[in-house]
C-alpha cells in the first residue's frame, strides 16, 4: 500500500452534517442483517467502515444510497428526510422523485465497477449527466475530460472497457460517480476485485479526493487506508457497529475484544 497521511480530526465536531442514520433496522426475511445501526457523517469527513464478510457493511451503504429499503429507523441526507423512523411501523419513505433528488447528492463506487461494455470511457462518463441531468454534450465532454485527467486516464478517453485493466475501469467508475458532481461519496469495497498490484492506484486516487476534502464513505478491507486516510473507523460485526473510534485510537488500542480479533487477523 503507498505511503499515506492521515488527516486532521480536528473541528470534526463542527462540520455540516451530511449524513445521519439513526437505529436502522433492515432484515431479508428472518434474517436481520441490520441491527439498530446509526451514523453521523460530517462534511469533508472519510469514514472507513471495516469488520468480517456477512457483518452487513455494504448492505449499510446500499440502504444509504436507497439500494435496498430499510424496515425501521430514519435517513437524513445534507439535513433532507430520505426515510423517517414511524413508531410500530416500517419507516415512511419520501416521495419517490424526493427520494431520486436526494441519492444524486450521493455518488456510488462499487466493487465490480458497472461500466457499460458497449460504451467508451468517455461515454461511460457522460451518459449520467446528459440522462440524469439533462446536461449538454458540449457542456459535459470538457468535465468528463478533466475527470479523466485527475484519475490519470485521458489517453484512454476513446477505450471501451474490455481494453482496461481493473485498476483502470475502478478509476473510471470513481471519475463517472464524480460526474454527477455529488456532495458524498461512497465506496463498497472498491479494491476487493484487484490483485494486489493495481489496488494502489485506486487507493491514490481515493487519497487524493480525501485530501480534496471530499466527504467520503468508505467500506473496505484495506487496513492502510482506513488507518492512514480516515478520520472515524466504524466496526461491524453480525449486524451491529462493535465500535466506533478516531483511526489512530482504534487501530493503537481497539476496545471491544471483537475488534481486537479481527485486527490481529487483517495487520
Amino acid at each position: 500500500m503507498p505511503n499515506m497521511t492521515s488527516n486532521s480530526t480536528a473541528g470534526q465536531d463542527a462540520r455540516p452534517v451530511m449524513i445521519e442514520a439513526r437505529n436502522i433496522i433492515k432484515s431479508f426475511g428472518n434474517n436481520r442483517v441490520l441491527d439498530d445501526v446509526s451514523l453521523t457523517l460530517g462534511q469533508g469527513e472519510v469514514v472507513a467502515v471495516i469488520g468480517p464478510s456477512g457483518s452487513g457493511k455494504s448492505t449499510f451503504l446500499r440502504c444509504l444510497n436507497h439500494l435496498e429499503t430499510i424496515d425501521e429507523g430514519s435517513i437524513r441526507i445534507e439535513g433532507e428526510t430520505m426515510a423517517a423512523a414511524v413508531a410500530g411501523e416500517r419507516s415512511q419513505y419520501a416521495s419517490d422523485a424526493d427520494v431520486r433528488r436526494i441519492c444524486r447528492k450521493m455518488g456510488m463506487v462499487f466493487q465490480s465497477f458497472n461500466l457499460f461494455p458497449h460504451m467508451t470511457v468517455l461515454q461511460n462518463i457522460i451518459e449520467a449527466p446528459i440522462t440524469v441531468k439533462g446536461m449538454a454534450r458540449a457542456d459535459i465532454v470538457p468535465k468528463a475530460e478533466e475527470l479523466l485527467r485527475k484519475v490519470g486516464l485521458l489517453n484512454k478517453r476513446d477505450n471501451y472497457p474490455t481494453r482496461l485493466s481493473g485498476g483502470q475501469k475502478q478509476r473510471v467508475a470513481i471519475a463517472r460517480a464524480l460526474a454527477m458532481e455529488p456532495d458524498i461519496m461512497l465506496f463498497d469495497e472498491p479494491t476487493s476485485a484487484l490483485d494486489p498490484e493495481l489496488t494502489g492506484e485506486v487507493l491514490r486516487t481515493m487519497k487524493q479526493l480525501a485530501d480534496e476534502r471530499m466527504t467520503m464513505l468508505v467500506v473496505t478491507h484495506e487496513m492502510g487506508f482506513a488507518r492512514e486516510v480516515a478520520h472515524r473507523v466504524i466496526f461491524m460485526d453480525d449486524g451491529r457497529i462493535v465500535e466506533e473510534a478516531p483511526s489512530a485510537e482504534f487501530f493503537a488500542a481497539a476496545r471491544h475484544a471483537r475488534s481486537r480479533e479481527f485486527l490481529a487477523h487483517m495487520l
